[in-house]
């Protein structure tokens, strides 16, 4: 059984996004020899990422390292064809050392080669892969097998995602968690319930502080905004454990108004019913017209005024539905409501 196969049956196998992460880079490393790695789950919109699996040479070095990548514009996530890897080597040459500050951190840390790809797909991107060597280049087969392995790989971890809207959505009384940081990602303050989040979202080991890699993700893209890398929003919805749907954002604090140097203030609060809906629509793959047909549900209409809104018949509503129940493994109107808003039935 060749490695595509294996992977196959392990996303047949897991229902846990992270754990199928874990899993597939175990068996790719078996495959392509690599060093270290980072693989990012991403908000299917904005791109930005927000539950990382890696292992990096200086885990010290994690802000510095997030914030330069972002801000990198070589072979960036957002700019890479949709599961088409790309190497430096073969886009910068043997010398990319003082390409940029993320070129001169991996040559700091003896990397030869890096190659990339992004996990999207006409949904949305779903995250992105970095492979780090220090022997020498990626080979083509190698980036080839890459490439193969991203789109066998894409739909196991949205119905993994899918399956998160089946769990309670617990009430947050507590207001949203809050973090301040610096240009350099460094962290100066942050409310109670920062840490809580941070360490449902990456747990660390016992006797050790959460890493707050969601926060610097969403802070680093606001810094790459600000850049004119790109125009997307620093934000970023995430599935935090035992809770529910959160949303992660990054805005500017007027300067002067707060001590210690921070300028960037990250938010974590619940994902709002109808932004969840909307994600839940883009996750399950509905069709644009399937998703107006979630949105008059979730609002409270019947068959009838449902289609008179929509200006389509009964009949086509009915059908609209019957693909909607298929796709996200629902029975009835309520228990799609419930799932899509995180409403209790």
């Amino acid at each position: 059984m060749g490695v595509l196969e294996r992977v196959d049956t392990i996303c047949a196998q897991h229902t846990d996004e992270r754990e199928l992460r874990v899993a597939v880079l175990t068996e790719l490393r078996s495959a392509i020899p690599f060093d270290a790695f980072a693989w990012l789950s991403t908000d299917p919109v904005t791109c930005v990422g927000s539950s990382p699996v890696a292992e990096v040479p200086v885990i010290s070095d994690l802000p510095r390292m997030i914030g330069a990548k972002y801000r990198s514009k070589v072979n960036r996530w957002t700019s890479l064809a949709p599961c088409v890897p790309a190497t430096l080597v073969s886009s910068l040459g043997n010398d990319w050392s003082g390409r940029d500050t993320w070129c001169s951190m991996l040559s700091e840390y003896g990397i030869r080669d890096v190659v990339s790809v992004v996990l999207s797909d006409p949904a949305g991107c779903w995250g992105f892969i970095d492979l780090w060597r220090r022997a020498g280049p990626f080979d083509p087969d190698e980036s080839h097998l890459l490439g193969a392995l991203s789109r066998l790989v894409i739909p196991a971890l949205r119905q993994a995602q899918l399956r998160t809207f089946e769990m309670p959505s617990l009430l947050d009384r507590d207001g949203p968690a809050v973090l301040l940081l610096t240009d350099d990602l460094a962290i100066v303050g942050q409310t109670g319930r920062s840490e809580h989040y941070m360490s449902a979202l990456l747990p660390a080991e016992a006797g050790r502080a959460a890493i707050p890699a969601a926060a610097f993700n969403v802070a680093a893209q606001l810094l790459a905004l600000e850049a004119g890398v790109d125009d997307l929003p620093a934000q970023a919805r995430v599935h935090v454990p035992g809770r529910s749907w959160m949303t992660t954002s990054a805005a500017r604090i007027t300067p002067g108004t707060l001590p210690n140097g921070s300028t960037i203030a990250v938010t974590i609060e619940p994902t709002p019913p109808a932004e969840r809906a909307s994600l839940y629509a883009r996750i399950a793959g509905l069709t644009g017209r399937e998703a107006d047909v979630l949105n008059a549900v979730v609002a409270g209409y019947d068959s009838r005024n449902a289609a008179r809104i929509l200006t389509i018949s009964e009949h086509t509503l009915q059908d609209h539905l019957k693909s909607i129940f298929a796709k996200t493994h629902t029975t009835s109107r309520r228990q799609l409501t419930a799932r899509a808003t995180g409403a209790t039935t």
